[in-house]
This record gives C-alpha cells, structure tokens and sequence, in this order.
C-alpha cells in the first residue's frame, strides 16, 4: 500500500486538530461531562473511526479495508482493557471530577505521540529482521497467558506507582493539594508541580506499558505502518469520552479480560505462522520457508475477534443478571457509583470549586463521602479517596 506524502500530512493534521479541538472545546474549562455529552461525542468519534475505514475501502481495497477495521476494534478494545487502569490511577490520586478529561487528554496526546514512535520502530524491524514475528508472536502468546491468569479486574485493586512515578515525586517537590487544573504552581516562592501533573506522569507511565502488547497485536493484522497508525490514533481519540461514558459499567466486563486473552492470543498464533512462512532461521526447516500451515485470512481475524468481543459481553451482562437477581450485585442504573466497585464515591480536593483551591485549606477526610444522584454528570464523583 503506497501512500503519499499528502495523504500522510493531511491524515497527521487531521488528527491534530481533533486534538486541538478536543482542548479548546471541551477540556480547557474544566468541568465533569454529562451522560449526554460523553456519549455524543463517543459516537461522533466512532462515526469518523467507520467513515475512514469507508474511505480506505473506496480508494485501496476491501484487503486494507479489513486490516483497517480489524486494527481498529482490536486497538479498542484493549484501549476499553486499559480503562481499568486509569480508573485506579484517579481514584489513588482524588482527582477531582471535573480535572479528569485534562489528565486523559494530555495522557491520549502523549499515548499517540509514544505510539507513534513504537509503530514506525517496530516498521523498521519487520523490514530489516523477518525473525521479529517470532517475537511479537511469542509475546502475545505470553500476554495472552498472564491476561487469562489474572482472572480480569477486582474491585479491590490499588493503583501501584511505578519507578517513573517515584522518580518524578523525588526529584519535584509537589503539594498536597490540587490547585485548580494548574500543573504547576508557587508555594513559599518556590515551584511546586500539583498532584495533577503527577496523575498526569502516572497515566503517561502506565501509557507505556500499554502500547508494549498493543503495537505487536495490531502489526499481526496488518504490516501497512499507515493502517497501523491510523487505526491506533482513531482509537485513542475517543477514548476520553469513553471513560466517562462506560467509568460505571467497567466492572460489569467481567469476562472482558478473557476474551482479550483470545484475541491476544489468536493473533499471537497468526503472526507465528506468519513468522514461518518468512522463516529465514537457518535453524528452522534449513533457513526455508514453511508453508505447511495456511496464513490466517483478514476476513477470518475479523470474524474471530467480532465474535470473541460479542460473546465477552453478553456473557458479561448476562453474569451480572444473574448475580442481580440473586442479590450479589447493586442494581444497574443512570447516575450508578462505579457500580461494582466498594464504597461511595468519594470528594476529592477542589471538587466544590473547580477554579481555585487556597493552598491552606484542608483536605477532606478520607471517610466523607459524596452521594450523587441521576442527574449528575456521568460518571460523577470521580473515584474512591485514596491518596497514592
């Protein structure tokens, strides 16, 4: 598939200003988006992720076309997976409700920007070492493995920092409160970064290890670097609206883990036989090729990872029914605390006033809890107080 310089600017620009525009138009004041909005916009995203695929299959071919897609629901799912995660991380660090899409945003930018990297490193290795299909393929295997052995997500779960994280909180002085949407800020005539850029350097950190399993999974549905990278940006994009959208329905995913542990899996398999059939291991078959077993076809990737995510969820919702109706589980409802999850929902600092917060004033104790009702933005309240 060659693409020109143009369409790779034009595409690159593109991004870019949904990006922009995302910052200018719903994130630079600060605020906690309704059900409504989150999913508007989820949908709007989503539309524009489908209508690049459309044009993929106008101008280059049903072929690229199903790599496209199939990229693109496998990078969304995972990026679903790694929601979990972000969940933690804002719950560990209180993050006020209304800061959450400023730390989202600039950690997706971030995401996009590492991802990028790994994808055109991971494009140089294929072109110059066959041999690294081996690789990639053994190590999704190996993901997939440890992904079925965790057994999905608990609820009991606490985010735990990592060197990164420590790294920044020794070498910078941070203050114990949020000042605003501000990351950085002046105590004693001193700068102090706000415990809002640390949650920022947790999601970024954690960013990292995301796109360790996700770039060998997607170049095990297409080699074309452009569909790999446009499946990965149009995936990340809508990512932020997707939090506040499913931030109450994720612990309801239960079986969520284990079927990204097949998709993982199944595209570990592939990219193996797709190591085989480039063998040019002189100790495998003599350095020759083997073609005994047949490449797996995009047509039956995407088959397999529709239906993988389909039966995931109704598998999910159909669990949590009958954990209901056995009384196991709190009812399901518009406006739900993180239904699944211990406890309320808990204020975290500057939640009363998104604009300022004295730097005197105290932090709310950790056992006030905060019960919203179905009128509150989505998701509303944020995450259970606890101070990474």
């Amino acid at each position: 598939m060659d693409v020109p310089f143009w369409v790779w600017a034009l595409t690159v620009g593109a991004i870019v200003g949904m990006l922009v525009f995302d910052f200018v138009g719903h994130v630079r004041t600060p605020h906690a988006p309704t059900l409504r909005e989150s999913a508007t916009w989820s949908a709007i995203y989503i539309g524009i992720a489908v209508l690049f695929g459309l044009l993929v299959l106008w101008f280059a071919g049903g072929q690229y076309a199903g790599e496209y897609f199939a990229g693109y629901i496998t990078e969304k799912s995972l990026s679903v997976d790694n929601l979990f995660v972000f969940v933690l991380i804002m719950a560990s660090f209180a993050v006020p409700r209304e800061l959450q899409q400023k730390v989202l945003l600039f950690g997706i930018a971030f995401a996009l920007v590492l991802r990028t990297l790994f994808i055109f490193i991971g494009a140089a290795a294929i072109e110059q070492f066959s041999w690294i299909f081996y690789v990639f393929g053994g190590f999704l295997i190996w993901t997939a493995i440890a992904q079925a052995r965790s057994g999905g997500h608990s609820h009991d779960e606490e985010f735990k920092e990592n060197s990164v994280l420590r790294l920044a909180r020794r070498f910078f002085p941070t203050t114990e409160d949020y000042h605003s949407d501000k990351m950085l800020t002046k105590v004693g005539g001193k700068r102090h970064i706000t415990p809002l850029a640390i949650a920022l350097v947790a999601i970024a950190s954690a960013d990292i290890l995301f796109a360790v399993d996700s770039i060998p999974a997607i170049f095990g549905l297409t080699q074309e670097t452009y569909l790999v990278f446009t499946a990965n940006a149009f995936a990340l994009l809508g990512l932020r609206q997707l939090f506040f959208l499913i931030d109450g329905l994720l612990d309801r995913l239960v079986y969520l883990s284990y079927g990204l542990a097949v998709i993982l899996g199944f595209i570990g398999v592939k990219l193996l036989i797709h190591a085989l059939h480039e063998n040019e291991l002189p100790f495998i078959n003599g350095g020759e090729h083997v073609t005994v077993i047949p490449e797996v076809p995009t047509w039956l990737s995407l088959t397999v990872i529709l239906a993988t995510l389909v039966i995931t969820t109704v598998a999910s919702l159909a669990k949590n029914r009958r954990d209901q109706a056995r009384g196991t589980t709190p009812p399901t409802g518009a406006g739900d605390e993180a239904a699944g999850r211990e406890g309320l929902i808990a204020q975290g600092p500057g939640d009363h006033d998104p604009h300022a917060v004295g730097p005197d004033e105290a932090p709310p104790s950790p056992h006030d809890a905060l019960v919203t009702d179905a009128d509150e933005p989505a998701g509303s309240g944020g995450a259970t107080r606890h101070r990474g």
